[in-house]
């Protein structure tokens, strides 16, 4: 009997029912039946990062961030770009990361979702490059003008978008599920 594997989708928007919000409730959607989804959306709530109490005195906040990252078998990041980066909400609970190994080696998706994106789209690559996080070409997206191309349901309405989403989950579950027999190699 297979468990099912954990997916963190964590919505780096600031905006509450914001076109990511609905995008990433859709994805939870189309993830295959084998994951069981959560969705982090309240970077608000975490406080400021401050490197004097990162690595050892964390606010119990953060110690749950990190912890949700840490049980996860992949982390989906789903966000806009603001000021042609990434929100400072999403930076900020990355941050509070640098000082762990939670990232290390951990699938990841990266969805930017934005009018242009393509800035905090590179922005958000480096950073995750930095923390060890694991993803691929194929595990990345960057959808322009999503406003024009999501109703109010979540759903893609611009065909070309829509193919391109699948491919996105297609490739990002496969390195789930890689990483996973791969970890199992390394065991036996």
């Amino acid at each position: 009997m297979s468990t099912k594997k954990n997916i963190l989708a964590i919505n780096g928007s600031a905006s509450e029912n914001s076109a990511n919000q609905r995008l990433i409730e859709n994805l939870g959607t189309l993830i295959d039946k084998d994951f069981n989804f959560s969705i982090f959306n309240n970077l608000k709530s975490l406080p400021h990062f401050d490197p004097e109490l990162s690595i050892n005195n964390p606010p119990e906040e953060i110690v749950a961030f990190r912890d949700a990252v840490q049980k996860a078998d992949g982390v989906l990041l789903c966000t806009p770009e603001y000021v042609f980066s990434i929100p400072s909400g999403l930076k900020n609970a990355l941050e509070w990361c640098v000082s762990t190994t939670v990232f290390s080696d951990k699938p990841i998706g990266i969805v930017t979702a934005s009018a242009n994106g393509q800035k905090g789209h590179e922005d958000l690559q480096l950073i995750m490059e930095i923390l060890t996080a694991k993803f691929t070409p194929d595990t990345t997206l960057l959808i322009q003008g999503i406003k024009g191309k999501i109703n109010e349901q979540g759903q893609m309405i611009d065909n070309e978008t829509q193919q391109d989403l699948l491919k996105f989950i297609n490739a990002y579950v496969t390195l789930i599920k890689n990483r996973k027999a791969d970890q199992r190699r390394f065991i036996l």
